[in-house]
C-alpha cells in the first residue's frame, strides 16, 4: 500500500497564525481596523486565503467582522473579562479537582517541574507569562477532557486582548506565584477540594488585578 502524502498547513492557517501573534503582541490594537489590501500585499497573497483566516480569527472572537465596514481586532469590554474569567473559573477548577484525584504520581512530577521553573522565572514577566500559559495547559492535558481543553484555549485567546493584563499590575506575578504554589501544594496531597478553591481564587484575584 502506497504512502499517504500529507498536506502542509493551508496557507489561510498560516496567516490566520501570523496575524494572531500580531493580535497577541498589541501590533493590530483592540478596536484596529484590518486593512485587507495591505496585508495582502505584505505578505504577497491574494485577498482569498486572508479571508479564510480572518473567518478563523472571527471564530476566535479575535476579530470581530462589520458588515460593510470590514473586520476590526475585537475589543474586550468590562463584561467580556468577567464572563472569560468566571468560565475560565469553573473550567480550570474542576480540571484541578480532577488531576488531584487521578493524576499519576509521574504527571504530577510534571507539573512540579513546570512550578518550579515558574517560580525561578518571578523577575522575568514575559518568561513568567509564558510558564505560567503552559503550566495551565499541562494542567488541562493532564485531566483529559478535550472538549474542555478546546474551551478554555479560546477563552485564553480572548483574555489576551485585554489591554490591562493582569500580570502587568505591580506585584501580581509574586501574588500569581504564591496563588500557584498553593494549588500544586493541594495537588499533591491529593485535595480535590482544596486544589479547586485555590484556582478558583486565583482566577478571581487575576480578575480584580485585570480589572
Amino acid at each position: 500500500m502506497s504512502a499517504v502524502s500529507l498536506a502542509p498547513r493551508a496557507l489561510y492557517q498560516e496567516v490566520a497564525e501570523l496575524l494572531r501573534q500580531r493580535i497577541f503582541k498589541r501590533e493590530l490594537e483592540p478596536g484596529s481596523w484590518i486593512d485587507e489590501m495591505k496585508i495582502a500585499e505584505e505578505f504577497g497573497i491574494s485577498r482569498t486565503p486572508l479571508r479564510e483566516a480572518l473567518k478563523v480569527l472571527a471564530a476566535e472572537g479575535l476579530i470581530t467582522m462589520k458588515v460593510r465596514r470590514g473586520a476590526y481586532v475585537t475589543e474586550v469590554s468590562d463584561k467580556d473579562l468577567t464572563d472569560v474569567y468566571h468560565l475560565l473559573s469553573l473550567l480550570e477548577s474542576d480540571a484541578a479537582g480532577v488531576v488531584a484525584t487521578q493524576a499519576t504520581d509521574d504527571e504530577i512530577s510534571d507539573l512540579q517541574a513546570i512550578h518550579k521553573q515558574l517560580e525561578a522565572a518571578a523577575g522575568n514577566r514575559d518568561r513568567f507569562f509564558a510558564i505560567n500559559e503552559r503550566f495551565h495547559m499541562r494542567l488541562l492535558a493532564i485531566a483529559g477532557n478535550r472538549w474542555r481543553d478546546q474551551m478554555v484555549a479560546d477563552l485564553r485567546k480572548v483574555m489576551k486582548l485585554n489591554r490591562h493584563n493582569s500580570l502587568l499590575k505591580t506585584g501580581r506575578v509574586k501574588e500569581s506565584m504564591l496563588e500557584h504554589r498553593a494549588i500544586m501544594e493541594a495537588i499533591a496531597r491529593r485535595d480535590a477540594k482544596a486544589a479547586s478553591k485555590r484556582m478558583q481564587e486565583h482566577f478571581r484575584n487575576g480578575l480584580e488585578a485585570a480589572a
